[in-house]
């Protein structure tokens, strides 16, 4: 039994590196049986073995809240925000007591019909002040050089300037929410959480774990489930104009649940997560007849090129009552396969013997994941 769930084991490491399906009858050529076996035992001491049970939940816990905590509580500071005029923001100016330099509101026609727009060139005419520089500046900068103009021809003149129309900088939602599109940057800091919210939302086919955000020619991760789980507000973004929020499809987040399941498959990852439990459960449970439920096992690829291990492997003994406790507890990741074995272990090896070639050298592997 050891050797065979050795075997086992292997075969299954090979299922997570190359994504092919094997077929029982197919077969590959060219590698003769002396060197699988060489090979076979070979790869096995770069396999991580372990049971599951509640050591391994316990530790599995401790990681999880080592991890889960935020590396940066840091907030993003909008204390001295001030929004810089741009190309086609309208404007309202009003002089107090002078009502002859003031548009009056028309029935019909909004303040930013009536309003002042940024001109091409960057700047504004109002009477007695023209071309006055917009672009770049703040309102308050405006202003203050509208004052200084007008105090040639009014004494101590009290203006009003309103920003009435935002039509110069934008961000961009895209991807799985509700309401993908464009949204203007205004005088009011608009974060990525705020365009998520404004954009109704993640979707249900949402990836809940992470978005994508870019800013001209460079992208990056942004951990959405560690700001809302764990309140790493670090992962919040202040926008600009271009910057580009995208949410990808939960496609990648997915699970394989194959083997002796009355519906082998795809398990979805949602953003609460997935435990073995309720991966099987989801796939119909395991086939009462023919299915060992010793023989429950998790495949979860590793870095070999950073650790030297292909992967690590637990094993559920589902026939103990106890297990179905630890299955609920044991979280799984995306990309792991749950593969249920059929009683007796013994059955799989013919299949087993016909996956073994491809574990010849790395390089084959990689040819044949090409291929696929």
């Amino acid at each position: 039994m050891a050797l065979s769930c050795k075997t086992l084991v292997a075969s299954l490491t090979l299922l997570t590196m190359t994504g092919c399906t094997i077929i029982p009858g197919s077969h590959f050529e060219g590698i003769e049986s002396g060197k699988q076996t060489e090979k076979l035992e070979q790869d096995l001491e770069k396999v991580n073995i372990q049971i599951i049970d509640s050591t391994l939940i316990n530790q599995q816990k401790q990681l999880n809240t080592r991890t889960s905590k935020p590396s940066n509580l840091a907030g993003i500071d909008t204390s001295d925000y001030q929004y810089k005029l741009g190309v086609g923001d309208v404007l309202t100016i009003g002089v107090w007591d002078h009502p002859e330099l003031t548009i009056p509101a028309a029935v019909q026609r909004t303040a930013e019909f009536d309003g002042f727009r940024v001109q091409a060139d960057g700047t504004i005419t109002y009477a007695y002040a023209p071309n006055i520089q917009a672009e770049g500046k703040t309102v308050q900068e405006v202003h203050a050089e509208l004052v200084k103009r007008l105090s040639r021809v009014i004494e101590d003149p009290q203006i009003d300037i309103k920003i009435v129309g935002f039509r110069s900088q934008k961000a961009y939602v895209t991807g799985e929410v509700s309401k993908p599109g464009v949204y203007p940057v205004t005088e009011v800091p608009l974060t990525l959480i705020d365009a998520l919210n404004q954009a109704g939302g993640l979707t249900e086919l949402a990836d809940w774990k992470t978005v994508t955000f870019t800013r001209g020619d460079k992208t990056e991760v942004i951990k959405l489930d560690d700001f809302y789980a764990y309140g790493d507000i670090s992962q919040n973004r202040l926008l600009k104009h271009g910057d580009i929020v995208h949410v990808n499809r939960n496609d990648a987040q997915k699970v394989f649940v194959l083997g002796d399941v009355k519906r082998a498959g795809t398990v979805t990852v949602d953003r609460y997560g997935l435990n073995l439990a309720r991966a099987i459960s989801d796939a119909g449970g395991l086939n009462e007849s023919t299915a060992d439920a010793n023989g429950v096992f998790v495949l979860r690829k590793r870095d070999y090129e950073q650790d030297g291990v292909i992967a690590d492997v637990y094993q559920l003994h589902a026939k103990n009552v106890a297990a179905l406790v630890l299955a609920e507890q044991f979280e799984l990741q995306p990309h792991d396969i749950v593969y249920v074995t059929s009683a007796p272990l013994a059955r799989w090896n013919r299949v087993i013997s016909l996956l073994l070639p491809s574990i010849a050298t790395v390089d084959s592997i990689d040819d044949l994941a090409a291929t696929n």
